[in-house]
């Protein structure tokens, strides 16, 4: 299956080296490039990419806004947006995932990598880099109390219409473990983990898996320094 790509950066550079890389995959399209979150914004609408390798700091519109604007149309569903930044303890990126954004990748990444988180990103896994985890729990996210998932009337009302097991498969999520992960660790089946996962978001209305994450530490489900995400195992960025 063929993965369209638009690639949105304002340096010319940055676009034909990361359209180079990716055009060499023979599973993925680049469809288009923009300049701007404008630009990108028109592109998105036009070509309907599946993936939008999008830039942070851009003249006219940033990434953020942009990000925001094709995640929070209809018409773009299909449409999903990996962060390619300089910065990836940058204090945008908490606001990058609130928009809509799938994830993150270095533009100091290995050329496998880009591809790889397209790909990762189109299949509709989260990607955050070990670096943007670390920033995203103990540097932005707002801390609550810790809240023990068995005694429902401390449950935070965002969190009440989930049942034990989701809220189990929250923090499990908000720990940087795949469906593959979560089945392992709840011993269930890998089907079961994506449906409570899916149902769990549907609940939350999160647009993805990043988001999640965001809403298992500001709720107090997890906290800081509460387990330890795979992600932060490696140095390579990691699909959840």
């Amino acid at each position: 299956m063929t993965t369209t790509v638009l690639v949105a950066d304002d340096q010319s550079l940055i676009r034909q080296a990361v359209t180079a890389i990716l055009s060499s995959h023979p599973d993925i399209d680049v469809v288009g490039e923009a300049a701007d979150g404008v630009q990108a914004v028109a592109a998105v609408s036009q070509q309907h990419p599946d993936v939008v390798l999008m830039d942070i700091r851009m003249p006219h519109q940033d990434g953020i806004e942009a990000t925001a604007e094709i995640c929070g149309n209809p018409d773009n569903d299909t449409t999903r947006v990996l962060i390619l930044t300089t910065f990836e303890e940058d204090d945008n990126l908490v606001a990058a995932l609130r928009a809509g954004a799938s994830g993150f990748i270095g533009k100091g990444a290995e050329p496998e990598d880009i591809v790889n988180a397209v790909i990762a990103v189109h299949a509709g896994d989260t990607l955050l880099s070990p670096r943007a985890t670390h920033a995203l729990v103990e540097r932005y996210v707002r801390p609550r109390p810790p809240v023990a998932t068995g005694q429902r009337g401390n449950i935070p009302d965002q969190l009440k219409h989930l049942t034990e097991r989701e809220r189990e498969v929250l923090i499990l999520v908000a720990q940087g473990l795949s469906n593959q992960d979560i089945a392992d660790a709840l011993v269930i089946s890998p089907h079961t983990a994506k449906t409570h996962v899916n149902r769990t978001m549907a609940k939350l209305h999160a647009h993805d898996r990043a988001q999640l994450v965001i809403v298992a530490y500001e709720t107090g489900l997890l906290t800081p320094g509460q387990g330890t995400s795979r992600q932060d195992q490696s140095q390579r960025p990691t699909s959840m």
